[in-house]
C-alpha cells in the first residue's frame, strides 16, 4: 500500500478518490538480462518512487502539469517512448515535468493508478489525475496530448534575437544574445547564434574566439560556421575587385578570374553573387581546373548549410548546378 497521504490524494478524472488495485499486464516477455535505463537529461525529467512521489509529482502538479511515465527496463515500447518524452521535456523547458516510475520496482504506484499495461502515461494537474494515454504513440500525437494541458510558451531571448536576425537587425540582436549567453554559458546554440551575429557585424576575430573549442550538441553547425568564417577571413580590397571585373569584361572566359571573384564575393558575405559567379564557370567550362567551379559551389553550400536564412538560397543553386551538369 502507498502512504495514507499519497493514496488519499490520487484520484482518477471524475472520481471521488476511490482507487481500485488492478494487476498489471505487461507489454512483453521479460528477458533474462535487464539493462538499467540511461540517466535522465535534466531537472525536467527524473525517476520517482514511493519515497519522493509526493515531493516530485503531487506537489509540483499544483504549479505545472506532471507526466508520469510507467515503464519497465525490459519493455521495448517503453524504451522507444523514453527518449521522445525526455526530448519533449527538454524542449518544453519546464512547462511540464516528466516523472518516470519503474513498474517492476514500484508496483504499488502503478496499481493505484490503474495501470494495466505499459508503457502508460498519466498526467497530473492540481494533485489529481487529469488525462492519460497508453502505448508508444507517435511524437505528433504525444505533442498534441501535451499541448492540451501546458501553459502557453513565453518568447525566449533566443527567439527574440532570431526574429531580429531574420530582418537583418544584427545590432539589436547582439545585446539580447550576449545577455542570453551570460545567463546560459553552456548553451552551444546561443553561443553560435552570437558568433554568427558578430561575424555579420564584421568582428571576425571575436567570432573566431566564440567558435573555437569543441561543440558536442551543435558540432555540425559549428563546422559550417567555421567554413563561413574561413571564407570571410580572406578579404579582397576594392582595387582587386575592380581588376577582376576588368579582366572579365575583357575576357568572359577568364575562369580563374571569375573564381577569384566568387571567393571575394563570398568573403564579403555576398553569397548569391558568389554562387552566380561559380555557376557561370560551371556553365562555360565544367572541366576547368578539374571542376573548380563545381567544387567552389560545394564549398559555398557547406558554409551556408544548417542556417534557415540560407536554406532557400542553397536549394535554388543546388537545383541550378544539377540542371547545368545534366
Amino acid at each position: 500500500m502507498l502512504t495514507g497521504h499519497l493514496a488519499g490524494n490520487i484520484a482518477r478524472p471524475g472520481s471521488v478518490g476511490i482507487i481500485f488495485v488492478i494487476p498489471i499486464l505487461y507489454c512483453c516477455q521479460m528477458p533474462e538480462n535487464q539493462n538499467n535505463p540511461a540517466a535522465l537529461p535534466n531537472d525536467f525529467a527524473f525517476d520517482v518512487g514511493l519515497e519522493n512521489f509526493e515531493e516530485r509529482v503531487i506537489q509540483p502538479s499544483f504549479e505545472v502539469p506532471v507526466l508520469i511515465d510507467f515503464w519497465a527496463p525490459w519493455c521495448a515500447p517503453c524504451l522507444a517512448l523514453k527518449p521522445m518524452l525526455e526530448k519533449l521535456a527538454t524542449e518544453y523547458n519546464g512547462r511540464f515535468l516528466l516523472a518516470r516510475v519503474n513498474s517492476d520496482e514500484f508496483p504499488q504506484i502503478a496499481q493505484h493508478f490503474g495501470v494495466r499495461s505499459i508503457p502508460s502515461v498519466k498526467l497530473m494537474k492540481g494533485g489529481r489525475l487529469a488525462d492519460e494515454f497508453n502505448g508508444a504513440l507517435p511524437e505528433g500525437e504525444v505533442r498534441a496530448f501535451i499541448e492540451r494541458h501546458v501553459p502557453p510558451a513565453t518568447t525566449s531571448q533566443r527567439e527574440q534575437a532570431a526574429a531580429l536576425i531574420a530582418e537583418g537587425r544584427f545590432e539589436e540582436a547582439l545585446p539580447i544574445l550576449a545577455e542570453a549567453m551570460q545567463t546560459n554559458p553552456g548553451d552551444e546554440a546561443i553561443r553560435l547564434d552570437l558568433a554568427e551575429v558578430i561575424m555579420e557585424l564584421g568582428r571576425l576575430d571575436d567570432a573566431q574566439t566564440l567558435i573555437s573549442g569543441e561543440f558536442q550538441q551543435e558540432a555540425d553547425r559549428a563546422r559550417t560556421l567555421r567554413a563561413r568564417l574561413a571564407l570571410a577571413d580572406n578579404p579582397v580590397d576594392k582595387a582587386k575587385l575592380a581588376e577582376l571585373e576588368t579582366r572579365l569584361a575583357t575576357n568572359p572566359d577568364d575562369h580563374a578570374a571569375r573564381l577569384e571573384l566568387a571567393n571575394a564575393q563570398a568573403g564579403a558575405m555576398k553569397y548569391r553573387e558568389a554562387l552566380d559567379s561559380a555557376l557561370e564557370v560551371v556553365s562555360r567550362d565544367r572541366n576547368f581546373n578539374d571542376g573548380a567551379g563545381r567544387k567552389a559551389m560545394l564549398q559555398f553550400f557547406e558554409a551556408l548549410s544548417g542556417n534557415e536564412r540560407f536554406d532557400d538560397l542553397v536549394r535554388e543553386y543546388r537545383r541550378a548546378l544539377s540542371a547545368t551538369l545534366n
